[in-house]
């Protein structure tokens, strides 16, 4: 099989995107330069906020998004990953606007779920306000049995800080330990394990010892998913 040429659609943000775009290169099982896959980028740092459009009726980043997935479809990319939990409120209408696949970062983080840790039932969500709204990491892992549940007002202004910090560049611990708190919140509640559900999250929340249960990383699981699509080949998950 021909591998296809992946796009990224970034820049929400971009050190997301970038993060996107290196686990895409890690999990990819090339051994040389000529072995890994072709991957185009548009990091469009300006598609206006998904939570407040979601969340406060401001701008719609709807034609935004659909700009860039034509302009990767139009530059060759042959499947798309959006590098933003919260854009995938718009995943429809992105797939819609082009003829080529466009992942989805719920399925692959539940299909990473069911693979790795099938015996969690009750698992926590640490994303943006607007994600845990609109709710489709409830519906996804809903139908496999799975209930997801969110910290409560007090530790999702936490995350909330968290994510602006990471957009601004502050990655260092304290940042983390927002996190951490957040993540004890739900364990506290039930949790066996937590998604770390926004694209910024992972980048300071690890799966090593951060929290007593697994740390979940649907960048990860997207980059899985992708080079599966790309390479038409299983890859150890």
């Amino acid at each position: 099989m021909k591998e296809k040429i992946v796009g990224i659609l970034g820049g929400m943000g971009p050190e997301a995107t970038v993060d996107l775009f290196i686990k895409v290169l890690k999990v990819d099982p090339a051994k040389s330069d000529q072995d890994h896959l072709r991957i185009i980028i548009d990091c469009n740092s300006k598609i206006p906020d998904r939570t407040a459009n979601i969340l406060k009726g401001e701008e719609d980043p709807g034609p935004y998004l659909i700009e860039s997935a034509k302009i990767l479809e139009n530059a060759g990319a042959e499947l798309i990953l959006i590098a933003c939990n919260a854009a995938h409120n718009w995943h429809g209408i992105i797939q819609q606007s082009v003829r080529i696949p466009v992942l989805h970062i719920m399925e692959s983080a539940q299909k990473y779920v069911e693979k790795k840790y099938p015996k969690i039932k009750v698992i926590g969500l640490l994303a943006a306000s607007s994600t845990i709204v609109v709710g489709h990491y409830q519906r996804v892992f809903a139908k496999k049995g799975i209930d997801v549940i969110s910290p409560d007002q007090k530790y999702q202004e936490m995350v909330m800080k968290a994510i602006w910090e990471v957009k601004a560049g502050n990655t260092g611990p304290n940042v983390t330990k927002l996190l951490v708190d957040a993540g004890k919140s739900l364990i506290s509640k039930g949790a066996q394990g937590v998604i770390a559900g926004c694209t910024e999250i992972p980048i300071v929340l690890k799966n090593k010892g951060d929290l007593s249960v697994p740390v979940v990383d649907p960048t990860y699981a997207l980059a899985l998913a992708a080079v599966e699509e790309a390479r038409g080949e299983v890859i150890e998950w």
